[in-house]
């Protein structure tokens, strides 16, 4: 997204910031946590998340994520910074299944979404680590936004 930000000339620098709600909670569904593999009572973490570059936001992502898959320095990295998902787990090597993409707003979606997504992102031994419901905005579309 960040590569996607400086192309388009989104912000300079292009650098995406990931703006929780780090009081918002919302329990998974019975769905999600068979795509993650976790039974009913093995925690996730709820992350609802506005990855913004320079004052655009590109997308307001819903994450649930199983933190005993992640390191213990991954998830205070989560808890306590605004660095997205994704880069704090680059190093676990993940790979994204995508699971459901639409044009147009998902019910999870916020008015104004215009792209909408829901994948899983699975260890490279298949073993999910986050199911997320991505709601990409108008923002993505002009050039010079921010």
């Amino acid at each position: 997204m960040q590569q996607w930000c400086a192309a388009r000339g989104i912000a300079a620098p292009a650098q995406i910031v990931a703006e929780s709600n780090r009081g918002e909670q919302e329990t998974a569904s019975p769905a999600i946590r068979a795509t993650l593999g976790v039974a009913a009572e093995e925690p996730l973490t709820f992350r609802h998340v506005r990855l913004r570059c320079g004052s655009a936001v590109l997308s307001d992502a819903k994450n649930w994520y199983v933190p005993a898959r992640l390191t213990p320095a991954m998830n205070t990295t989560l808890e306590t910074t605004q660095t997205p998902f994704g880069t704090v787990v680059r190093p676990l090597g993940f790979h994204r299944e995508r699971l459901e993409s639409r044009r147009g707003r998902a019910a999870e979606c916020p008015a104004g979404t215009v792209l909408s997504h829901k994948a899983v992102l699975r260890l490279p031994d298949g073993r999910g680590i986050s199911f997320v419901a991505e709601c990409y905005t108008r923002a993505n579309l002009a050039k010079g936004a921010g």
